[in-house]
């Protein structure tokens, strides 16, 4: 596989793209502080005409996504929009508003995830009164073990219902720690026979609603795209996916160490995807 040629920073490719749809959880910021350069970087290839949407696999629309930024010290002036998870799952949502649901989240109170659904609706009931199962992550984050869960998603299976995956995400990191996202789950489904919509990365939905965006912002379809993520499952498989390129950033999910290219290199192969680009951190 094509190794990632190392850029000294954004700069030096920039001229290539017109719009950029960047990762935000790894990228842009830790979930407890802003990446300042990486801010910068965006901030600048926007001052030069380009376009930045950002793309994130998490499972609340945009509105509560952006207003993390601010107390993060994340900049209004390096995106031009944002696109999630959440969103391309309410538009799922929204078809199956005559369905009953059964839902399985992160917040026992569904104090933050009812913005996923909030104004749909939606009939919410038992497992086994359910057409179709909405997994918006673990019950506890921190202390829960995806494994736990088998023998309740054995349920849905049995049942024959369709998971809707609102997080593709296996893990995120939230300062220095790395905590199970739904993806973990769906991927147990999927191994015990169940069916899984996946409306984030790497599938096309998210990715068709964020060039649609830009199409807007730029009044015509974006011609050279460069998607910047930290995940090689979801951020540089997505962007192959789609025929984009790539640019990886370390400061995500993966620990490096001293030897990044080599260990990017290995990290590439594990998981059968491949970047154009690579940078320890995103950077001007």
């Amino acid at each position: 596989m094509t190794r990632p040629e190392h850029p000294a920073g954004l700069a030096a490719i920039a001229h290539d793209y017109d719009t950029i749809l960047c990762d935000v959880w790894g990228v842009i910021h830790n979930g407890r502080r802003a990446f300042d350069d990486a801010c910068e970087a965006l901030a600048k290839f926007r001052a030069g005409g380009g376009t930045v949407v950002l793309i994130t696999n998490a499972p609340v629309p945009k509105a509560q996504v952006v207003s993390y930024f601010k107390p993060i010290g994340v900049p209004d002036d390096c995106f031009d929009d944002c696109v999630s998870s959440g969103d391309a799952t309410r538009a799922e949502l929204s078809r199956r508003r005559h369905e009953k649901i059964w839902r399985l989240g992160v917040d026992a109170g569904w104090e933050r995830d009812q913005f996923l659904y909030k104004g749909l609706d939606l009939d919410f009931v038992e497992p086994d009164e359910a057409d179709t199962l909405l997994c918006i992550g673990l019950r506890d984050q921190v202390n829960d073990d995806p494994e736990d869960y088998r023998a309740l998603l054995k349920q849905g299976v049995d049942r024959d219902l369709p998971m809707i995956c609102a997080n593709p995400d296996i893990k995120v990191r939230i300062g220095d720690q790395l905590v199970w996202c739904a993806g973990a789950l769906a991927a147990i489904y999927e191994e015990e026979g169940g069916r899984v919509i996946y409306p984030g990365k790497p599938h096309p939905t998210i990715y068709n609603l964020a060039i649609e965006r830009a199409s807007e912002i730029r009044g015509e379809k974006p011609a050279r795209v460069l998607c910047i993520g930290d995940s090689p499952g979801t951020d540089m498989r997505g962007a192959a996916r789609q025929g984009y390129d790539a640019l990886y950033v370390g400061t995500g999910l993966a620990e490096h160490g001293d030897d990044f290219e080599e260990e990017l290199a290995t990290l590439l192969d594990q998981y059968e995807t491949s970047a154009r680009y690579a940078l320890p951190a995103l950077r001007w």
